[in-house]
């Protein structure tokens, strides 16, 4: 039987799906429960299933040809049906495995190729069966019949090459005396002013206020009708510049959607009228028992009806070591099941989900203006209203408009706006070379600003696996390395964490594993094997005092938490620590951002209180600054605390359970490798997987902050110079464009200084 679910039009809902089942050579076509789309543009379940379903007419086809990712078909209906081959192209263009399509009606031939990493032939085959089976119901109306052509991008003005233009006419015109018509020229700057005049109508008109653009178009109108074309074209050849480069630095405010039901697969198995049926994970419904299965991920929330499993939930808690469920406890979407089997009672599914609710939760995070927050424009706009003033005030004196003209080129704006953004560029592509992605400039800002960095701690200040820390005798007789050894034999081919982290421990100290003959696994607890004819137990405590382990000897040693035991034949022998290590760099990291950088550090974990103190105690963090068994509504609780004390506050985490926290923090950083919600949120990715990046990216996000300050003194210096001669005793335009050009150049030239030196951090430390 093939099955497979098409997206139909309904009159009635915005959308609505049908299963296609394959029986005997008959095709049904059976309406699913309606769906209608929310205001977040997800889908949801609302109504029952529709009763009716129709009959659809067998089509008859062969496969001619057949290679990975590539199938061509004889399809005889396509030569006399053109209908037919229009509704069946329209399907196979939207199905997600179809890469492309070519139907050739006169040879009958079908040829699709399709993503072979994501179905297999087989499954290709049945699927496009069932597509073959859907186009031949004329009364079927399908949605976007058509494929929507590709819109074409709207054409940027070509501003850049207009100033430039002008700049070329005005210098040939000029300097070089080459008989250029004035109104050509004229004309070309009338035309690459175009942008800058509809920037200061719109500040007069939306924004009520006089922006740069206003002063710059003045500057650029009083000089072109005085016919000193070279002032206007170099004015806008740099304001040009400076917006290209700040549209480089910009982050797109369209964030992608993050689809949850996407990350957690495509089907699940519910028990419906006691058969279990495979079904695509949309259709799951409140009140179905969905069984999961050894290495599946849990699709939804909800109340484990029967069985037990070791269930990881360290992409939704953080917690490193799985825990056992059992009948009657809660269990959450996103988490994994280790091993065993569960039947679990839905109770959530999709955006109502623990783990969807951590999306909802970043989702509704405040927006922050993503595109560069111009700094130059707040520093430059103070300057606009004082200098049309005094631009006005030289005029009733002087009568002179030569003069006003100088005046308006000595606005500090324009240097400011390409030295600044210039800065900024710099200092993102070197984090780039340094492999450390900062998606923008109010990123950048904000990473120089930050004085309170808050950690997650499970695969961000450790390395996110479960190791061995230590392996203990407590016979005499028996060497640590023999405890060692029967415990990874006893533990091989286990997908247990803890179990892989023993006999990877044991191949690292080039220890001799041992054969095992019978063994018996008990979910949760350990196991009992035979091993050089002894019977061998390794597990928790409880596992081994259940199977009649003399433990007295437990009495007078010390208690740890993470630990597993090893006895033989009945006698306690040993234990093995283990413990989700931290990464080699953690402490350097923590304490150089403490003691050097000056920075509060706290920590965010989903792990139990006892170990988080412990892991923060080895680090340096205080008491007060850990927070344990956080889940993701908790981090950003946290986040948001710190923010309300007007802290400027960083967070470093890489799971689903950190999205919400990284959303609500100032600046985000996470990992390249983690999850892709925490990378997309993220305003800061660490590529190289290594904490001293973080210390990298701030030290270049100061550097940067310090370069912006020098740029404004090298602008605002000379050109307040000038103007003072301006205004006492007249400066010619075109030497008033020379200083505000230069110093602009000069400015453009330093902001360039992260690219030209190999290290931030260590530039920044020489400077301290």
């Amino acid at each position: 039987m093939a099955k497979m679910t098409v997206q139909l039009a309904s009159p009635s809902v915005q959308e609505s799906y049908v299963t296609l089942e394959e029986k005997g050579g008959e095709i049904s076509l059976a309406p699913l429960p309606q769906k209608t789309v929310g205001k977040n543009g997800r889908v949801a379940a609302t109504s029952a299933p529709i009763q009716s379903a129709k009959k659809v007419t067998q089509v008859v086809y062969s496969v001619v040809h057949a290679v990975r990712g590539r199938l061509r078909l004889r399809v005889p209906r396509l030569r006399n049906d053109s209908a037919y081959a229009e509704r069946l192209q329209t399907l196979l263009e939207t199905d997600p495995l179809v890469t492309t399509v070519k139907i050739k009606p006169a040879a009958a031939s079908l040829v699709v190729n399709y993503k072979s990493s994501a179905v297999t032939e087989a499954k290709m085959k049945s699927r496009l069966s069932c597509l073959l089976m859907a186009a031949s119901d004329a009364g079927v109306v399908l949605l976007n019949p058509k494929k929507a052509a590709p819109q074409e991008s709207e054409k940027p003005w070509p501003g850049m090459q207009l100033s430039l233009l002008a700049t070329g006419l005005a210098v040939l015109s000029g300097p070089l005396g080459v008989a250029v018509p004035s109104v050509v020229t004229a004309g070309t700057i009338a035309l690459a002013t175009l942008p800058v005049f509809k920037r200061a109508v719109q500040g007069i008109v939306k924004e009520r206020k006089l922006s740069i653009d206003f002063l710059d178009f003045m500057a650029i109108a009083i000089t072109t009708v005085q016919g000193q074309f070279l002032t206007p074209g170099l004015m806008l050849s740099l304001i040009e510049l400076g917006e290209n480069i700040r549209d480089r630095t910009a982050r797109s405010s369209k964030m992608q959607t993050l689809d949850l039901l996407g990350s957690l697969g495509q089907f699940a198995w519910v028990e419906r009228n006691g058969e279990k049926v495979q079904i695509p994970i949309q259709q799951v419904l409140t009140g179905d028992t969905v069984i999961v299965y050894p290495g599946e991920q849990i699709p939804v929330d909800g109340t484990i009806l029967q069985g037990k499993a070791l269930v990881d939930e360290q992409k939704l808690t953080g917690e490193s070591v799985p825990i056992l469920k059992k009948q009657g406890q809660s269990v959450f979407a996103s988490t994994l099941v280790r091993e065993g089997q569960v039947y679990i009672l839905v109770e959530r599914t999709g955006d109502d989900t623990r783990a969807g609710q951590s999306i909802k939760l970043m989702e509704e995070a405040p927006i922050h203006d993503t595109r560069m927050e111009n700094h130059a424009n707040k520093i430059a706009e103070i300057a606009v209203v004082p200098t049309l003033f005094l631009g006005a005030l030289v005029f009733a004196i002087t009568r002179n408009p030569v003069r006003v003209a100088s005046i308006l080129t000595l606005d500090l704006c324009t240097g400011i706006r390409v030295s600044i953004p210039t800065t900024v560029l710099a200092a993102l592509s070197h984090a780039a070379r340094q492999g450390i992605l900062i998606r923008s400039g109010r990123a950048l800002e904000q990473l120089a600003e930050i004085d309170t960095i808050v950690f997650d701690k499970t695969g961000t200040l450790t390395q996110g696996e479960v190791a061995v820390v230590g392996v203990d005798s407590y016979n005499s007789a028996i060497e640590s390395d023999r405890i060692l050894a029967i415990a990874a034999a006893a533990e091989q081919r286990l997908t247990h964490p803890v179990a892989e982290a023993i006999v990877r421990y044991a191949e690292s100290q080039k220890v001799a594993i041992p054969s095992r003959s019978k063994w018996d696994y008990k979910l949760g607890l350990g196991v009992k094997a035979e091993i050089d004819g002894d019977t061998i137990y390794v597990g928790s405590e409880r596992f081994l005092r259940q199977e009649g382990v003399d433990m007295e000897v437990l009495n007078s040693k010390e208690k740890v938490s993470s630990v597993i035991y090893v006895a033989i034949n009945g006698q306690l022998q040993g234990r093995i620590r283990y413990s989700d290590i931290l990464r080699p760099e953690s402490k350097e990291v923590i304490s150089q951002l403490m003691t050097v950088e000056g920075v509060e550090v706290h920590m965010l974990t989903g792990d139990n209180k006892r170990t988080a103190t412990a892991v923060a105690a080895e680090l340096g963090i205080a008491p007060a600054n850990t927070h344990a068994e956080a889940f993701p509504e908790q981090k950003a609780t946290v986040v948001r605390g710190l923010h309300e004390q007007g802290k400027t506050v960083a967070f470093v985490g890489d799971g689903i359970n950190d999205s919400p926290a990284l959303a609500y923090a100032d600046v985000s950083v996470s990992f390249a490798h983690g999850s892709e919600i925490a990378r997309e949120t993220a305003d800061v990715v660490l590529m190289q997987n290594d904490l001293h990046g973080l210390l990298e990216a701030i030290a270049i996000a100061r550097q940067a902050k310090s370069l912006i300050r020098q740029n404004t003194g090298i602008i605002a210096i000379p050109n307040l110079g000038a103007l003072l001669v301006a205004v006492l005793f007249g400066l010619n335009p075109l030497a008033a464009t020379v200083v505000n050009n230069g110093s602009t150049i000069v400015a453009g030239v330093n902001g360039l200084r992260p690219i030209l030196k190999p290290s931030a951090k260590k530039a920044l430390s020489a400077g301290r």
